[in-house]
């Protein structure tokens, strides 16, 4: 069964038999994380859920790092409304945070007739949905991306889309709430929610918390966290797994936009972008499977895509891989999202967040924090931008100024991502430290590279040897 929990040293709460706590969120995602502050810098006191030992842990430790526009979303839908305000939120406030923006745009290009006639019905849905774009031809497609595939023969031109780093986010919004008060339980799974005298009794594995509210931001388990509470979930998860490639830091400057194919009714398909750490990206699958926890990678699926990524991009071909991973995103039966305010039950379900989870999220947070202040009966808007604690996140990405540059630095311990030695013990330091060697790397880059943590991993054992400690009994296990 799933859960979500507090980690943080100093931070780890001591569960309460009272109502101590007015919101309690489950699942310590993307979503989970940008929900937690919506409610903390309103004043709620707030405490945020997660079963494993770290944030992120689950569907969103790995996506495409875009910050989307929707485009090409349902008109009307709430997951369209919800990316518009995340996007909106996240450029107002990323360098506040000192979190990375990319403007690279997107380009969805057209590979044949039937594609290409597709290109203006695609431009007049974006513009619909009150994005600006442009329908482009052959010329001045191969004039912005010189490397791509003769077989191109047109594109729409979304300027507006963005790459971010998909970590170093979450981590600021879930920091910027305990700033605010809110605190982080991890390695605490969900057992058990019972409803008493108008509060919620949440039992754990690390104890029981009480809440007068309770959002289930549980991702994969969303449909069994609402069954354990005993309601009629309204939706079942189906977990839709998607495989990636991940290119050496040479092949970055092969493709300047995002590269999307076409989409089908079913999936975007496979995607070519940048990342803000240097390397270029190729994927993702859409594969349906019943697991909802494990996610692997086959070499013939990633063959196919690899061969699909040479025919958009030849240069391709002889680029060094550093690493495939998979990743799990929790689809459903609906094309929307599942979002529902129960305020007779002080309760709250955000459920099917796909992979736009990462640029809805901080609408979905401002979504979430308004039905609570509806439950609750009392108006609380966010304060002012400049009323607010702004946490400012260390530097991991290429398009900010990194610490390896800096005279008088640390040790460079990881010399595949330039990661030095203090930036791995601040990470290991709170607030919200890693809890787990995938967390220590989400938030460094360390053993990231093309050596894979060949290199680092001496500096690991002296630095980290708990983490090394737990992932190799996970893997055992």
């Amino acid at each position: 069964m799933p859960s979500h929990a507090a980690s943080a040293s100093a931070a780890v709460p001591t569960p309460a038999r009272k109502a101590a706590y007015e919101v309690a969120i489950i699942g310590a995602g993307v979503v989970g994380c940008a929900i937690a502050r919506s409610f903390a810098i309103r004043g709620w006191k707030t405490i945020i859920i997660e079963k494993a030992d770290d944030i992120l842990e689950g569907a969103s430790k790995g996506n495409s790092a875009l910050l989307h526009t929707g485009f090409d979303e349902p008109a009307g839908s709430a997951e369209l409304k919800l990316i518009k305000a995340g996007c909106a939120t996240y450029r107002r406030i990323h360098e506040r945070m000192n979190l990375p923006l990319v403007e690279t745009a997107a380009l969805v290009v057209a590979w044949d007739a039937e594609q290409l006639q597709k290109l203006d019905g695609i431009a007049a849905h974006a513009q619909a949905n009150g994005v600006a774009v442009s329908v482009i031809g052959q010329a001045e497609l191969r004039r912005r991306e010189p490397h791509l595939s003769q077989k191109a023969l047109g594109a729409v031109d979304v300027p507006e889309e963005a790459i971010i780093d998909p970590w170093s986010a979450p981590l600021g919004y879930i920091r910027q709430a305990m700033m605010h008060g809110a605190e982080l339980f991890t390695g605490a799974a969900v057992t058990g929610l019972s409803r008493r005298q108008d509060a919620w009794r949440i039992e754990t594995g690390k104890g029981e918390v009480a809440a007068r509210l309770v959002v289930n931001a549980a991702g994969l388990f969303g449909d069994r966290i609402e069954t354990l509470a005993g309601r009629q979930p309204g939706f079942t998860i189906r977990p839709r797994k998607g495989q990636f490639v991940v290119y050496d830091k040479p092949a970055h400057d092969l493709a300047k936009a995002i590269i999307l194919r076409v989409p089908t009714e079913r999936t975007k398909g496979v995607l070519i972008t940048r990342t803000v750490f240097g390397n270029l990206l190729l994927g993702p699958t859409a594969e349906d499977q019943d697991d909802r926890i494990h996610a692997s990678c086959e070499e013939a699926v990633l063959r196919r895509i690899i061969g699909e990524g040479e025919a958009m991009l030849p240069d391709l071909a002889g680029q060094t891989i550093t690493a495939t991973f998979a990743a799990l995103r929790p689809a459903t039966e609906h094309r929307d999202y599942v979002l529902k305010a129960d305020a007779d039950n002080g309760w709250i379900t955000v459920g099917g967040i796909r992979s736009t989870g990462l640029s809805a999220s901080l609408g979905i947070g401002e979504w979430a924090a308004e039905q609570g202040s509806n439950i609750f009966g009392e108006a609380r808007t966010a304060p002012p931008d400049d009323d607010l604690d702004w946490p400012r996140m260390p530097p991991i990405s290429e398009a900010l100024p990194r610490p390896y540059r800096q005279a008088g630095r640390s040790p460079i311990v990881c010399h595949c991502e330039w990661v030095t030695e203090n930036e791995v013990r601040a990470a290991l330091a709170g607030p919200a430290p890693a809890g787990t060697l995938g967390g220590l790397k989400r938030r460094t880059r360390i053993a990231m590279g093309r050596c894979q943590g060949f290199g680092c991993s001496g500096a690991l054992a002296r630095l980290a040897p708990h983490l090394l400690d737990t992932a190799a009994a996970d893997a055992a296990a």
